[in-house]
């Protein structure tokens, strides 16, 4: 619990001292619940669980959505596809998910962005029937997925859908190619920056007394006969030898939330004899991003593809292009996109456009794995996105699954299961539970151009900040007055500013220049270079917050620069492969490349003890 004597906005500052000061609670307290894994659905766990006034620990290998959390399509929706399925239940789940998240939770990150949905061109005359078959098909589906929302979605937070003409839709979107358009609708789903979203929630937990550690990666776990009481963990800032290096952490109950990596969990419970009851497949998902000038449009798309479906999304000054749905085998921390993939998304979205994208326009590439429930089918895009709980062993719950809309949920369904182990009766509290950031932003929204001139920036800076950070921007315009250093922009970055960076590794738990530049911002794939020409200063900021010496500095530059080159390499590359072969030439920040052959994923069970 928290120290009533402290604000919630200090209790959520995940600064250097307050990770050392976790890791000593990691070492001295036994906890109520202690979740492997700092993605969407643990953070949203350790949310949870914390608001229910348990004592609860968060342990992550890498980053905060260093996996699958931080590379999807920013999308906060309800599925419209899965209307065409009737999974009408992920539907109503999702959307009541949306309308929390856009209005109450979280208002201050998710936010409407329009989308249409092409209606191809029939032939002359002739093609009038299918025309109008398909504008009635697709617009029913547009209908009943504004009606969910409105009867279940908490709060709408998205205005209604609208069918538009040929000339209609071009107004909206030039680039479309007019000859392939009959016309279009366009609706409305929320957008959001996924990696700071979980930031956010891990602030969040943490302003709620829970412990949360970044660089600590669960090596094993401490068993007691046939239950588990607690995981070993290794610090991975820890220097080489240090007997401090690994330790053990007590809990009544252990969550694993490891998204793709949970076989790996599974197949060694396995190995003692323990039916894990669930199989999870990981599917690639590769996404380019493009400049705005290089699509004229004021709102989205939607396309059907032969294998997935496709989205062209505005992000800012970018356009996100996405996304692929293959099957993935190889490494999970850095999944590789091929040339192959890239080629994929061009020619799909190049048939709907007046002027075709080439490779010379691609700003950005990112790949993720989405976590797919196993069933029979042999496509990925046909695996179930449901969620699954399950307890393989006493004091383990595995949950596994879902998507990034519904992490509420997921994270709701497995802390009910810890609550009734430990014999306590404390409903979850989340869905009335604002994000730090999300109160306060209304007003503040409604005043920026005041809260600009009071503090002196451009009112442009202000809503980039109130976009990323809420009612907490008050916080970086503060320490942009007190150092006017922080006011100015970040080399090779200018939409992002000094202070940004700062805050980072002061407030929300960054230690590697590649957090900042991967996850904290989004400058490595929204610039040309990749991040490349800003590590310098980036580290150099990071450093006076963190005490680096040059040696260090020097050290997370030639770090970063060779993960670019790498994945750079790996774009160029014929298949999957060759393309991971390519990105694991460049070794992890935290020095996951020395453990790599010896070991498959993030969780290995011990000895029995």
């Amino acid at each position: 619990m928290r120290d009533p004597a402290v604000s919630r906005y200090t209790a959520g500052q995940l600064s250097a001292q307050r990770r050392a000061d976790d890791l000593r609670r990691l070492r001295g307290e036994r906890f109520d619940v202690l979740i492997i894994g700092g993605g969407v659905t643990g953070a949203g766990a350790a949310v949870d669980a914390a608001a229910r006034g348990l004592k609860v620990a968060l342990v992550e290998a890498r980053d905060y959505a260093a996996g699958t959390s931080s590379r999807s399509s920013k999308l906060i929706h309800g599925g419209l596809r899965y209307l065409e399925q009737l999974e009408f239940h992920l539907v109503h789940e999702a959307l009541t998910e949306r309308g929390l998240l856009a209005t109450r939770l979280a208002p201050h990150l998710v936010r409407p962005v329009p989308i249409l949905v092409p209606l191809p061109a029939g032939e002359g005359v002739a093609g009038l029937p299918g025309r109008a078959w398909r504008r009635s098909y697709y617009g029913t589906g547009v209908a009943a997925y504004d009606a969910f929302a409105g009867l279940f979605g908490g709060g709408r937070g998205m205005p209604l859908h609208r069918h538009l003409t040929r000339e209609g839709a071009r107004r909206i979107f030039p680039s479309l190619r007019p000859e392939a358009l009959a016309g279009a609708i366009r609706y409305y789903d929320g957008q959001v920056d996924d990696a700071r979203l979980v930031v956010t929630l891990a602030r969040t937990a943490a302003s709620l007394g829970a412990a949360v550690v970044t660089s600590a990666r669960a090596v094993g776990l401490k068993r007691q006969a046939r239950e588990v009481t607690g995981v070993r963990v290794r610090d991975m800032e820890a220097a080489p030898g240090s007997p401090d290096a690994e330790f053990e952490v007590s809990a009544r109950t252990v969550i694993a939330a490891t998204g793709v990596w949970s076989d790996d969990l599974s197949r060694m419970l396995g190995d003692v004899g323990v039916r894990p009851g669930l199989r999870v497949r990981a599917s690639k998902g590769v996404h380019l991003v493009v400049p705005r000038s290089a699509i004229t449009g004021e709102a989205g798309l939607i396309l059907r593809t032969p294998t997935s479906v496709l989205f062209v999304i505005p992000w800012g000054g970018h356009w996100i292009i996405g996304t692929t749905d293959t099957d993935w085998q190889l490494d999970r921390a850095h999944p590789a996109a091929s040339a192959r993939d890239i080629d994929y998304l061009l020619e799909q979205v190049n048939t709907v456009l007046d002027r075709p994208l080439s490779t010379s326009d691609i700003e950005g590439v990112y790949a993720g794995l989405r976590p797919l429930l196993s069933g029979e089918a042999e496509s990925t895009s046909k695996l179930s996105r449901e969620h699954a709980v399950v307890e393989p062993m006493l004091g383990l719950l595995l949950v596994a699954g879902g998507k990034y809309t519904t992490y509420r949920v997921m994270a709701s369904d497995v802390v009910d299961r810890a609550v009734r182990r430990l014999g306590i009766d404390r409903p979850s509290r989340t869905a009335d539970l604002p994000l730090l950031g999300a109160d306060g932003f209304a007003a503040m929204w409604r005043d920026r151009a005041d809260l600009a001139r009071r503090h002196g920036v451009p009112a442009g800076v202000v809503e980039h900040l109130l976009e990323r950070y809420g009612s907490l921007t008050v916080e970086l315009l503060r320490m942009m007055a007190a150092d006017p250093l922080l006011a100015t922009p970040v080399a090779g970055a200018p939409e992002y500013v000094a202070a940004e960076i700062a805050y980072a590794a002061r407030a929300e738990g960054a230690l590697h220049v590649d957090d900042v530049l991967t996850r904290r911002t989004r400058i490595s794939i929204e610039t040309v270079h990749r991040g490349s020409e800003s590590a310098e200063h980036v580290a150099e900021i990071m450093g006076s917050v963190l005490g680096w010496d040059a040696a260090v500095r020097a050290r997370e530059v030639e770090h970063y620069r060779a993960r670019v080159a790498a994945e750079r390499e790996s774009q160029q590359m014929p298949d999957d492969a060759t393309a991971d072969a390519a990105r694991m030439g460049a070794h992890d920040v935290r020095g996951f490349a020395a453990d790599r052959a010896a070991d498959s994923g993030p969780v290995e069970l011990p000895s029995p003890q």
